[in-house]
């Protein structure tokens, strides 16, 4: 993303980490985002958000930073040995193979099927209990919409998020969508991805309901949550269900270049302190 009001180049790295019950460590974690060894802070980063869950034990940590600045992979490992890291998206090539389909080849989803001694990291060592497994990737922006589904069965809310997954027939491009249970209902989690024109699902599709914005004059679209949130309500309507809420984690693309502006030309390294702390 770019913001001309600054004149940078930005980019933004939602971090995922495997810890949401313990406050201090999250927010650790979030410091170290901008600041050195030594404690000082980096000139060039900011902490825009904090999305912790509690039950599922994980925290999204959303920070900008010029483009020139990111050299995610190896400054990892440099910093924390042990780390392993593999890649994907734009950073996996010459494959530039998904999220899903890495994790896939990895066993991600199926525990019985990961076997760490025969991982091959793209960085780093191979896999350890102690550092675990890291995935690094570049694409273009990545929203987190999640609706809650008023029902327990998960058979009901799998099929609802398949409705709208864009790898579905008349689904939502550029939506991943999962199902889990969520303090005695079901959440319908979606990754939303931004893609540009060359998209073929987009150019014979309908168009209403997404939302365009520019990078270097290149054009790039994405789902509006109001149309997901309609799409699901829908989906669960005809499966005799109901929704209870929808929560965007972080920012919209435009929220975010605007927010990541604002806090690098400030000089507001924790700019999740200044919007009232750890939130959605």
């Amino acid at each position: 993303m770019t913001s001309g009001r600054a004149g940078l180049r930005l980019a933004a790295c939602l971090l995922n980490i495997s810890e949401g019950r313990r406050k201090d460590v999250v927010e650790k974690v979030a410091r170290a985002a901008v600041c050195e060894d030594h404690g000082q802070e980096h000139l060039r980063a900011t902490v825009l958000n904090i999305f912790s869950d509690y039950d599922y034990n994980r925290s999204v940590i959303t920070i900008a930073a010029p483009v020139d600045w990111l050299d995610i992979a190896e400054t990892l490992v440099c910093r924390v040995p042990g780390c392993s890291v593999f890649l994907f998206g734009q950073a996996h090539l010459p494959e530039r193979q998904s999220l899903v389909q890495r994790r896939k080849q990895l066993g991600w989803f199926n525990r019985r099927a990961f076997n760490a001694a025969t991982v091959i990291p793209d960085v780093g060592l191979s896999p350890t209990l102690r550092h675990g497994l890291t995935g690094v990737g570049a694409s273009p922006y990545v929203m987190n919409c999640n609706v809650t589904v008023d029902t327990q069965d998960l058979a009901t809310a799998k099929a609802i998020a398949a409705f709208i997954r864009g790898s579905s027939a008349g689904g939502l491009v550029g939506v991943q969508s999962m199902a889990f249970p969520h303090n005695g209902q079901i959440e319908i989690a979606c990754n939303v991805e931004s893609f540009d024109d060359h998209d073929t699902r987009w150019a014979a599709g309908d168009k209403s309901g997404y939302v365009s914005y520019s990078i270097l004059g290149r054009t790039y679209h994405y789902v509006s949550p109001w149309l997901i949130e309609a799409s699901i309500k829908k989906s669960a309507r005809d499966h005799g269900v109901s929704t209870v809420g929808t929560a965007l984690v972080g920012f919209t693309p435009e929220e975010c270049a605007r927010c990541a502006a604002y806090a690098l030309t400030s000089g507001v390294r924790e700019f999740w302190r200044v919007r009232g702390g750890v939130f959605m």
